[in-house]
């Protein structure tokens, strides 16, 4: 007698027939039992289920749609103070006292130092002297030539020598003119002596201290003060977006306003407003310099800060705006993009960008309006392919649904 063979049992490798014409009596209780657990064995293993069907790929895309665009270029940009005094002496000696706090705000004609001014005393004493000389001289030669008109008149004295005093009288005057400028240029050297703040502004670290000997106009400046509110913002632009600029600026109405990015990525409160661009284009960057004023009451932004200048010159108006996720580079650098074709095949697009909007990009060719833009999933998804499209944000829940059920029906 041969036992029954279970095609799926693993004992059926052996093909062993077991034959009980050997006498019931003879077998070992041992053969029995193993006997008993390979049937009991090959009866619990389940069925192997068929094999499932391959699923369709299912990726989320949007629909694209001509919308309107702000114009809106951000640009980098470095501050810088909107006037700059460096403070250096105008006549020479030692500094007595500074007279000013460092990294305060001064105003406009504050002392900032004060220099020996004995030598600068002494020479306005002298000119001044000279100056009674020469007025002295001058009041003695006009009652000469009073005296002399007279002489004239009576015949006691020729018409020569009454010009002769005349002369001389006016010499006295001259000399009078010269004493006065001399005393009037020593005492704008003894005013310079006390050194005043020429514009208003904040006030830097002194490069001396009280006892230091200064020169007249030397290079190294005590002091330099920048004037905060406003400021200037030197903004930085190729010439060939500012042929663009320039057009959309021109048909545009209204202030020419720039937002201000900061550094740790927060706005500027107070708008700046676009001044003048450069007449000049650099031949190493190709680029123009546009310079835009800002406000600055409360004296955040400082001079060599590097912002963002975000500027609006208008709306594109009926463009195509694709979000950036949905677009990839390929090996040469060409933009392109997987666009659901006729029959949900995928397709693949070479793609002619202008410039980043936010988070999209503004397309100029290579999609038109209605195409199905894939933006998830595109890893799995080839060209050519047959795929299932759903909304974006849908598809990106459906393995999670499909393990589930893989899940549940292994269960069962």
């Amino acid at each position: 007698m041969t036992l029954p063979v279970d095609p799926h049992c693993a004992v059926n490798m052996w093909r062993v027939p077991i034959t009980l014409s050997i006498r019931l009596h003879l077998l070992a209780p041992s053969a029995l039992l193993l006997g008993a657990s390979l049937l009991t064995a090959c009866q619990d293993r389940p069925a192997v289920a068929p094999s499932a069907r391959t699923a369709t790929v299912e990726v989320g895309v949007v629909t694209v749609s001509a919308q309107d665009a702000p114009l809106q270029l951000e640009l980098p940009g470095r501050l810088s103070a909107s006037q700059v005094a460096e403070i250096r002496p105008q006549v020479g000696g030692l500094v007595l006292k500074r007279l000013y706090t460092e990294g305060t705000l001064v105003t406009v004609g504050q002392p900032l130092y004060e220099l020996d001014a004995a030598s600068l005393e002494a020479e306005r004493a002298r000119t001044a002297a000279a100056l009674q000389k020469a007025e002295a001289q001058v009041a003695a030669a006009r009652a000469k030539v009073a005296r002399d008109a007279e002489l004239l008149r009576a015949n006691f004295i020729s018409r020569s020598a009454a010009d002769d005093s005349t002369t001389t009288l006016r010499q006295s005057e001259a000399d009078v003119a010269v004493a006065r400028a001399a005393l009037d240029a020593a005492q704008v050297q003894l005013r310079r002596a006390r050194i005043v703040a020429p514009i208003a502004g904040r006030i830097e670290v002194s490069a001396v201290n009280a006892g230091a000997l200064v020169t007249a106009n030397q290079t190294q400046a005590l002091t330099t003060i920048q004037q905060l509110d406003p400021m200037h913002v030197d903004i930085v632009q190729s010439s060939t977006e500012l042929l663009a600029l320039r057009s959309q600026l021109e048909s545009q109405t209204g202030n020419r306003q720039v937002q201000l990015v900061l550094e740790d990525g927060s706005l500027h409160p107070q708008p700046a407003s676009l001044q003048f661009s450069g007449v000049t284009v650099d031949r190493g960057t190709g680029t123009v310099t546009l310079r835009a004023v800002v406000p600055n009451p409360q004296g955040n932004l400082l001079p060599g800060m590097v912002v963002q200048a975000r500027l609006l010159a208008g709306t594109d108006r009926g463009v195509l705006l694709v979000p950036q996720q949905g677009v990839t580079r390929s090996p040469t650098g060409d933009a392109t993009a997987l666009v659901i074709g006729e029959g949900n095949k995928v397709e693949r697009r070479r793609l002619q960008l202008a410039r980043a909007v936010g988070n999209q990009w503004l397309v100029t060719s290579g999609l038109k309006a209605g195409d199905r833009l894939i933006v998830e999933g595109l890893q799995r998804a080839r060209a050519g392919q047959t795929v299932t499209p759903v909304a974006a944000g849908a598809a990106a829940s459906a393995p999670k649904v499909r393990q589930a059920a893989s899940g549940a029906s292994a269960a069962r």
